[in-house]
């Protein structure tokens, strides 16, 4: 039931989802000199610091070749494990915020909030994708592409439906426990090092590598880099993983927010 009330809310509501996520989107870059060109630079800035910090200064080199060029597979690999994480903090800290920022839309007008869920994502989500296709190119020149990058939606699909779940529920309770936001704030900066973003899952001792692919970044984090740089497809083990994960998050997400939605206006 929650399914269907998902996909009746998407369509019937496509016109304002796309208003919403281009306000967010326009809205990070308004009255900046480059505008929308900070989604190219940011990456390409970000790129560059990694190979010089991590290759230039301290000669770090990732365990498994990618790219042929020592200098680049560093820089290449963390980056990746960086948009991942990024994507994942930018949806779970705005997530506490997203009702309690915008109290007109709960107290004045006539809106479906949980779309603000799906904005929010869709939002992060152009940066993500920006970010990707920078580092495609990049790769595609160095090593040439793969058709295992065909396969990158069955990634990041699963995923994105995750993140909306996360989001509705992260909204919702985030009305009622105003210390939610700063307590997932520390959580994200934790998770960063406890997931594989600065090094590969290898390293990890094998007694934890269990315990690490509970987490969804981490997944996330190992298929993309399998898939854009060493030619594999996707594990259809995880992927279902990830499938099933994100309809129960989906799912209860929707069920939670709609259960206590009807109390936004009081605490408001």
């Amino acid at each position: 039931m929650e399914h269907a009330l998902a996909a009746d809310l998407f369509s019937r509501h496509l016109h304002l989802l796309w208003q919403f996520t281009r306000r967010d989107v326009a809205g990070r870059y308004r009255g900046s000199l480059l505008g929308l060109g900070w989604t190219l630079l940011s990456p390409l800035m970000m790129l560059a610091a990694f190979t010089l910090v991590f290759y230039g200064f301290f000669e770090l080199k990732w365990p498994v070749e990618a790219t042929g060029t020592p200098q680049m597979d560093f820089a290449l690999q963390v980056f990746v494990g960086l948009l991942a994480f990024n994507w994942f903090a930018e949806v779970v800290n705005r997530g506490p915020v997203l009702i309690t920022g915008q109290p007109n839309l709960v107290t004045k007008v006539v809106f479906p909030l949980s779309l603000l869920a799906f904005s929010s994502v869709l939002a992060a989500s152009f940066q993500a994708l920006i970010s990707l296709v920078l580092l495609m190119l990049i790769t595609a020149f160095l090593v040439g592409g793969n058709i295992t990058w065909l396969a990158l939606p069955l990634v990041l699909l699963p995923f994105m439906a995750l993140l909306v779940g996360i989001s509705l529920w992260l909204a919702a309770l985030g009305v009622y426990l105003r210390d939610l936001g700063p307590f997932m704030a520390l959580a994200t900066s934790v998770l960063m090092f406890l997931s594989p973003v600065f090094y590969p899952l290898s390293n990890v001792p094998p007694e934890w590598q269990s315990l690490y692919l509970l987490n969804p970044l981490a997944l996330l984090i190992t298929q993309l880099r399998d898939v854009l740089f060493m030619g594999a497809w996707p594990s259809l083990k995880v992927i279902t993983g990830l499938g099933v994960v994100a309809t129960l998050l989906l799912t209860s997400g929707f069920w939670v927010f709609n259960k206590l939605r009807g109390g936004f206006a009081d605490v408001l």
